[in-house]
């Protein structure tokens, strides 16, 4: 019997696994298993460790493989999409009304709980509506759980509106509900309200104008 062989079956007699063996000597695990496959084998600790928790790096391999693809598709998407004109705010502010805007009662309404895209409406109404501070407002709905003043210091600092700006915080106190939501807002929602100060143009008048912006662009699509 020759030298490798007898190393070989020192390590199957000490319960170790044939690709523990292959990897120790170097000898296909094809061969060790044509050598011992009529030996009685009971695994040591080390393969019944490698058996347990091999699952779970495997796992771990797999998620960190999809992290990385995510990140490189992410980049690619972020290149691919390039830098916003004056026009690709307005329609992808147009698209965000579209699904989170009021279309009722002449009032100019969006609601949100990203703070990306709540700051991209505030720049959108400013931007592309031509409104200014004074003309926005906020309340914030909120569940017990939330901190008032550490919500609307956050919703101020997204948005940059003065706290004189938020109206009365709105607590939602339904207790099917708050078992669902809890933790998952820590900052609550953000209503944003378009105020026109007197001024028809930014009031009824802006609200009919985006109804047309709308009509138009769904009328396109």
């Amino acid at each position: 019997m020759n030298l490798a062989k007898d190393k070989a079956k020192y390590l199957r007699g000490k319960g170790y696994s044939y690709r523990m063996i292959s990897e120790e000597l170097g000898i296909a695990r094809s061969t060790l298993s044509n050598w011992f496959k009529d030996q009685p084998f009971v695994p040591n600790k080390k393969v019944l460790n490698r058996i347990q928790y091999g699952p779970i790096k495997s796992a771990q391999r797999s998620h960190h493989i999809k992290v990385l693809e995510i990140e490189k598709l992410k980049a690619v998407g972020v290149k691919e999409l390039g830098r916003l004109d004056k026009r690709d705010l307005w329609c992808l502010g147009l698209g965000l009304y579209i699904g989170e805007g009021s279309k009722s009662n002449e009032t100019i309404r969006l609601i949100n709980s990203n703070p990306a895209v709540v700051k991209l409406a505030i720049r959108w109404f400013k931007e592309v509506c031509g409104l200014e501070n004074k003309n926005i407002t906020m309340a914030i709905h909120i569940y017990p759980d939330n901190k008032e003043k550490e919500c609307i210091e956050y919703w101020s600092n997204v948005t940059g509106l003065p706290k004189n700006n938020f109206r009365k915080t709105q607590v939602d106190r339904r207790t099917g509900k708050l078992s669902r939501k809890k933790g998952k807002l820590p900052y609550g929602t953000a209503h944003i309200t378009i105020v026109s100060r007197g001024d028809p143009l930014v009031g009824v008048k802006l609200y009919r104008r985006i109804n047309g912006w709308i009509v138009g662009a769904l009328s396109q699509a």
